[in-house]
């Protein structure tokens, strides 16, 4: 049986000493071997060498909050795939819905960082997830489906080596959250999806990310096909994001 894997995004937050002080409290509170589940934390990028220096001899892994689709040039403030790998960074969010909504990002683009990731050893987890609007026009599985297929496609015969996040847009951030039974039945969709794509697709971690917190982790952490979780505000909070990792049984 796979690791749950809890992913705490920092988004755009932080400062040298407040992220002294989580990473110390989550190294503390999540001691190396404990093992029962994989966890790592999407800093800003700013901060990347610090959490690598913070998180050294821990369990604890690096991420990347995105990532270039090219592999070096003339892109300003772009970081490529090669950037990430030298600072060990594992993991790198790709498709993120505020990428796609303030940045204009494509489900092609998505997929060509995706891609650029993988060819560099870093495990992209691919983000995927409706609006409101498309939920009441009962678009859910039309969307996400067609924002997977795009990165199936580029990465083909390495879809299995994906983490794949499912982010109902309309709950990031505002406090509302997918029930447990609709989480799981969008999940449901996506693994059927990776299945007719990969026979491996039962391996690939299928995360939810929509304002997962202490209170709701549990059971949704307890449907058949989330195998983790994509955790915003909640993992700026040492407390909060260690309880959430403890319920990743």
């Amino acid at each position: 049986m796979k690791k749950k894997l809890i992913v705490g995004n920092w988004k755009m937050n932080g400062s040298l000493a407040a992220n002294a002080a989580l990473l110390q409290a989550l190294k503390a509170g999540w001691p190396r071997g404990r093992g029962t589940a994989a966890v790592a934390v999407a800093v800003p990028s700013a901060y990347l060498a610090q959490a690598q220096a913070e998180l050294a001899g821990s369990d604890i892994g690096v991420a990347a909050q995105d990532v270039s689709q090219h592999e070096v040039g003339a892109y300003t403030g772009e970081l490529s795939a090669a950037m990430l790998q030298d600072f060990g960074v594992r993991f790198a969010l790709v498709g993120h819905s505020e990428r796609r909504q303030y940045h204009g990002e494509t489900d092609a683009v998505v997929a060509m960082k995706a891609q650029a990731a993988l060819a560099k050893g870093v495990t992209p987890i691919v983000c995927v997830g409706e609006t409101l609007a498309e939920r009441e026009a009962g678009q859910t599985e039309q969307v996400v489906k067609r924002q997977l297929a795009a990165v199936i496609h580029q990465v083909g015969p390495c879809v299995s080596e994906l983490v794949v996040a499912y982010e109902p847009v309309w709950a990031i951030g505002t406090g509302k959250t997918a029930t447990p039974e609709q989480a799981q039945a969008v999940h449901a969709v996506l693994r059927a999806q990776l299945a007719a794509a990969s026979a491996k697709a039962d391996g690939i971690a299928l995360l939810y990310g929509g304002s997962m917190n202490a209170g709701n982790a549990e059971q949704l952490l307890a449907q058949a096909d989330i195998d983790g979780g994509l955790v915003g505000g909640a993992s700026l909070k040492a407390a909060d994001f260690l309880t959430i990792i403890a319920a990743a049984r």
